[in-house]
């Protein structure tokens, strides 16, 4: 009885959860695998793999997959990069620094798609944009952000969004430095880039593995500041996985294809968790 009565009263969020996850995903499996586009409803049945050899031999996969990893990559390194400096900055007592923690930090609570626009409009606009009067300013020609470089303005777009979120973890860790073995390396007359190297960065190791990790997690489903601002575009210059499948879906009206493609986003998905669970399991082992 003992045992019982805690598994029957967590019965239901359990059950209520799995339902949750499985249907979708069987549903998804279950589309993946017969005819079933919108446009033609009567045209359905059994199709095997057929829906993910149309996927894979999309001309825009290929495009797709490399926008992905490009995203991926440049705004993990810029995030990680600019947060460790920005939280080295602001770990010491400075008058304002609560309020400076703050502003850093307010970006990452803005909604995906008012990012987009703030940057569309505000910022990068080639006529008005605070960008293009920058440019005139120094007596240059305003660059079109959105037409001659999509996919680097869609990631300085999501890495000012993400840059709050690896500094405030940096800011956190920073706090639970030992303070009595930076002063004693100051004693022993180490410089700051060798406290820098031998004692900030070997510090940082576990949280730059989860910033890294939940990062990558997000970052594959990135699509509200595409579809806001450039549509996949130019051709396919900034359309990722998240969107090539949203394609398929609601462009082309194909739900199987669309299955199909997000059946795969969810294999490169667990491949890259995979990947990255045995990081953060070797510095937490540290």
């Amino acid at each position: 009885m003992n045992r019982f009565l805690p598994r029957a009263l967590m019965a239901p969020a359990v059950v209520t959860l799995f339902l949750w996850m499985i249907v979708p995903l069987v549903m998804t499996i279950y589309f993946s695998v017969i005819r079933y586009n919108l446009m033609q409803p009567e045209a359905t049945g059994f199709i095997g793999l057929e829906n993910f050899e149309y996927f894979i031999t999309d001309p825009s996969f290929s495009t797709s997959v490399v926008n992905t990893l490009l995203l991926l990559g440049s705004v993990i390194l810029i995030t990680v990069g600019m947060g460790i400096g920005i939280a080295l900055l602001i770990d010491d007592p400075f008058p304002g620094r609560g309020l400076v923690r703050i502003l850093l930090i307010s970006p990452f609570f803005v909604m995906p798609t008012v990012n987009a626009l703030l940057w569309k409009h505000m910022m990068m606009n080639p006529i008005y944009g605070v960008l293009a009067q920058v440019w005139i300013f120094f007596g240059a020609q305003p660059v079109d952000w959105l037409t001659d470089f999509p996919l680097l303005s869609v990631i300085i777009m999501v890495s000012w969004q993400w840059l709050p979120f690896a500094t405030l973890i940096f800011i956190t860790s920073l706090q639970s430095m030992d303070r009595d073995q930076l002063e004693a390396s100051r004693m022993d007359g180490a410089t700051y880039l060798q406290q820098l190297r031998y004692l900030y960065l070997p510090h940082l190791g576990r949280s730059v593995a989860v910033v890294v990790m939940i990062e990558m997690i997000f970052l594959l489903s990135v699509f509200a500041e595409i579809y806001t601002t450039t549509g996949g575009g130019p051709g396919d210059a900034s359309t990722n996985m998240a969107f090539l499948i949203f394609k398929q879906a609601l462009l082309n009206f194909d739900a199987g294809v669309a299955s199909a493609g997000a059946l795969f986003a969810v294999v490169l998905a667990n491949i890259a968790a995979a990947f990255l669970i045995r990081m953060v399991g070797k510095n937490l082992d540290k």
